[in-house]
């Protein structure tokens, strides 16, 4: 390509307190990550608070290497409790967090109008403000450009109305096989197979791409068109730590690069099993 593709991932910057000790994450911050490595010119929207946990986070972001417009406000930065029983870990999302505010600033919007593709979630849009803000950014990039929903359920931080709200501004959609068993709930579609379910969801929503991942199993895309179906290699598990969303970041790369759908999903498998095999969602290779 003459230049690089613009790359957004909006929501969640925060530190995973482990019983290790702290690590920096966030799903949308993930996938801008994994796009940069592989070529795009990638933005992290969000907000961190004036405090310690904010300046410690700012200085591993700028490690990484990429662009961002990250406000610093006046709520505690962005913290989820890990606890670990008999290895099992249950997450507790604290509230009030700096990302529950990200605020809209006129280079936020500058940016939207220039972007290829915007990553975004229902969690960081537990909060009206950030939910305006991220809606406000999805209504102002190009009609060509991808808004891929990462539906990223966690806890009881989502509800039908958000989700189709969400669905309506997105045209491609990144779920896992449980957030597809409780779409089905929600949506009164027990009955329906997987792929019946993905291709209505792609009809009903006009989605260009819908992104169907299964764990240690397999992956399956759908277009309006066809799917591509590929099993999940085997590789030793370091941990699964934004294995999806480099999934994600990997797929849409390769398609704004001009990859067919079969390539696009190989390269998103391919990025997905490395992180696998190293610690953390951050692989600088």
């Amino acid at each position: 390509m003459s230049k690089k593709p613009v790359i957004i991932g909006i929501g969640e910057l925060l530190w995973d307190m482990l019983p290790t000790g702290k690590k920096a994450g966030g799903a949308p911050i993930n996938f801008v990550y994994h796009a940069s490595r592989l070529g795009a010119e990638s933005y992290a929207i969000s907000a961190v608070g004036n405090d310690a946990l904010g300046d410690e986070i700012m200085s591993e972001i700028d490690k990484i290497g990429i662009h961002y417009l990250i406000e610093r406000i006046n709520f505690p930065t962005g913290t989820v409790e890990v606890e670990l029983k008999n290895g099992i870990p249950n997450y507790i999302i604290n509230e009030g967090v700096a990302w529950d505010h990200i605020p809209l600033t006129e280079a936020m919007k500058d940016l939207a109008k220039k972007a290829d593709a915007v990553c975004f979630g229902t969690l960081a849009q537990r909060h009206p403000d950030s939910r305006l803000t991220i809606q406000t950014i999805l209504s102002l990039v190009p009609e060509r450009a991808f808004r891929i929903l990462d539906i990223n359920i966690r806890q009881h931080y989502y509800s039908k109305e958000l989700i189709e709200t969400s669905l309506q501004q997105s045209n491609v959609l990144k779920i896992n096989d449980e957030e597809l068993l409780l779409l089905k709930e929600l949506f009164g579609k027990q009955t329906a197979t997987d792929d019946e379910m993905c291709k209505e969801l792609i009809e009903k929503y006009h989605l260009k791409y819908l992104i169907l991942t299964a764990g240690a199993s397999y992956s399956k895309i759908f277009t309006p068109e066809t799917s591509s179906h590929i099993l999940t290699p085997k590789v030793e598990v370091a941990d699964t730590v934004g294995a999806g969303d480099a999934f994600t970041g990997a797929f849409i790369s390769s398609v704004i690069d001009g990859k067919s759908l079969v390539e696009s999903h190989q390269a998103a498998v391919d990025r997905a099993a490395l992180v696998c095999t190293r610690p953390g969602a951050w692989v600088n290779e």
